[in-house]
């Protein structure tokens, strides 16, 4: 059986950008909207738009980010789509951004997924975490 989309062409599920640029030059804007479309593109999405958050004072509530919330409640509509996290805001407006757009049935894409502790396992059995500076060994049983 062959895929469906290598020979015909199919509309991908429908999502929207969101991007936060504050002091960003329009030269930072046009490259992150190309990435964002081409993540799209690669990942068989349709870009249907793309908000912008240009208000560093603005809480959870934008107006962009209410927007969003907006075309996220029309119908076929999947998700929004952010290069990361930090484009949703700050740590906590970003979770609270996030909460509400999963609350609404949507999902977040992010092109760069959050950074994660790197975790290895030792022939010896310990597990080694690292950290910035400094290697640690602790021992398995604690």
């Amino acid at each position: 059986m062959e895929p469906l989309t290598e020979h015909r062409p199919v509309s991908g599920p429908v999502v929207y950008g969101f991007l936060r640029l504050v002091r960003v030059s329009q030269a930072r804007q046009d490259a992150l909207v190309t990435s964002l479309a081409e993540y799209c593109r690669s990942h068989e999405l349709q870009l249907s738009g793309v908000f912008t958050d240009r208000d560093a004072s603005a809480g959870p509530a934008s107006a962009a980010f209410a927007g969003l919330l907006d075309v996220l409640a029309l119908p076929d509509v999947y998700g929004v789509i952010a290069p990361a996290m930090s484009h949703l805001g700050p740590k906590a407006i970003a979770a609270e951004r996030g909460r509400r757009i999963e609350a609404v049935g949507s999902r977040l894409l992010l092109v760069r997924k959050p950074r994660t502790a790197h975790h290895s396992t030792s022939r010896s059995g310990s597990v080694r975490r690292r950290h910035p500076g400094t290697t640690r060994v602790l021992d398995a049983e604690s």
